[in-house]
């Protein structure tokens, strides 16, 4: 799947409707006189969100409104102090009525309490599965999804010219990189281990994953050891190769192969290299399953205007057209199908769509935070030489009794 820098740049030009168009987008509109109860005043709703997407909200305040005579106050944020802020200020009610966030904030702005459920209604099936899978928390949504993130396999078109066909036969073809570090980096690592049938968590009936099913020390996971101390003796993974080394390296040409995000597409490009997405090659018979990061929209739990503020995510935000503005102010693929097959007229967007088809939500559960301090310093040490079994064991006893 070849691109070139024209077709990152073709979609700043990409048109959308007038807001006219979105005022009369709303299935369901409460005046300005409801509330969250169906009572009292709803004269504002306050939007905290990334100041770089400001901009993209402004048709979509201005259409509701218009619509509803309600004011939409659009307050841009920090992305570092966002969460701990909202998390902060929510319970005092002097935050905001809607807050944009991860989807892996969910776990700890669920124990916090400071966030309501948000009904999608019909338009729940209108959303990549993905999407919906990591806007849910416990059998509830909370989260209207406006972005799906994922990595995805680089590939320099003039050095191999063809997408190999397994990790074997990548690695046969060139150089591979991938960002790892002395701590090792098991987001990045998480599509192979994923190949060999061990998930982090396993999930419970309603598809939410479940602390008490912890599948690190399941067989595959110490299949997958045993696979990385491989890697590490024959250097085909190695731990002194940071971002920085990895990213230089497929710029210069060293390397054919880069296991990267869409973050650093732009890069590749502007160094003049004819880049292709694929798929990350399997280690097994398997599909290498990345992560999956979803951005959207939560709704305060002490929101005096929750059904308003239900109401302008689902049926403003939750548009082809907005979530266009949105992918255009981040290139990240929209959460909304119809959105996300627009974009992916772009091959670099079609190319992250398609293995974000094999892509699971990055768990959000609380238990999430005992897994990440060990997990990552364990697989760089086998994979600079210590014993794997003894490793994964020692790894998977330590977040158990972390997460008891």
């Amino acid at each position: 799947m070849k691109v070139t820098k024209r077709s990152i740049l073709a979609f700043g030009a990409l048109a959308v409707t007038s807001a006219i168009a979105l005022s009369g987008c709303a299935s369901s509109t409460p005046s300005a006189d409801e509330d969250s109860s169906g009572k009292g005043a709803a004269s504002k709703l306050t939007v905290w969100l990334d100041a770089e997407r400001v901009d993209a909200l402004k048709g979509a305040a201005d259409a509701y409104e218009e619509k509803t005579g309600v004011t939409v106050d659009l307050v841009g944020k920090s992305v570092d102090d966002i969460k701990d802020d909202f998390i902060q200020q929510a319970p005092t009610g002097k935050g905001p009525d809607v807050v944009m966030g991860a989807h892996d904030w969910l776990g700890e702005l669920s124990t916090n309490g400071v966030v309501a459920p948000i009904e999608l209604g019909d338009s729940a099936d209108g959303y990549l599965p993905v999407a919906t899978q990591a806007a849910t928390y416990e059998g509830t949504v909370y989260m209207l999804p406006y972005a799906v993130e994922n990595i995805a396999m680089l590939r320099n078109t003039k050095l191999v010219p063809e997408a190999p066909k397994s990790f074997d036969d990548m690695v046969s073809k060139g150089t591979f990189v991938v960002e790892l570090g002395a701590e090792g980096n098991p987001y990045n690592m998480y599509p192979f281990q994923t190949a060999f049938g061990a998930p982090v968590f396993g999930t419970d009936a309603s598809g939410s994953y479940d602390p008490a099913d912890l599948q690190l020390g399941s067989e595959g996971g110490f299949a997958f050891a045993d696979w990385l101390a491989a890697q590490g003796q024959s250097g085909t993974l190695n731990t002194d190769i940071d971002g920085e080394i990895a990213k230089q390296q497929f710029l210069d040409g060293t390397a054919a192969f880069w296991l990267t995000g869409p973050w650093n597409v732009a890069a590749a490009v502007d160094a003049g290299i004819d880049v292709a997405i694929d798929a990350i090659p399997s280690p097994t018979a398997e599909a290498a399953s990345p992560f999956a990061g979803v951005k959207g929209f939560f709704v305060s739990s002490e929101s005096k205007n929750k059904v308003a503020a239900n109401d302008f995510l689902v049926n403003y935000i939750g548009t082809e057209d907005v979530q266009l503005e949105l992918f255009k102010a981040g290139n990240v693929l929209p959460a909304l199908t119809a959105a996300a097959d627009t974009a992916a007229s772009d091959p670099i967007i079609a190319g992250f769509q398609t293995v974000g088809a094999d892509a699971v939500p990055m768990p959000a559960i609380p238990a999430m935070g005992s897994v990440w301090q060990y997990w990552g310093i364990a697989e760089a040490a086998v994979i600079n030489g210590a014993d794997p079994k003894a490793t994964w064991q020692k790894l998977t006893d330590d977040v158990s009794a972390a997460i008891k």
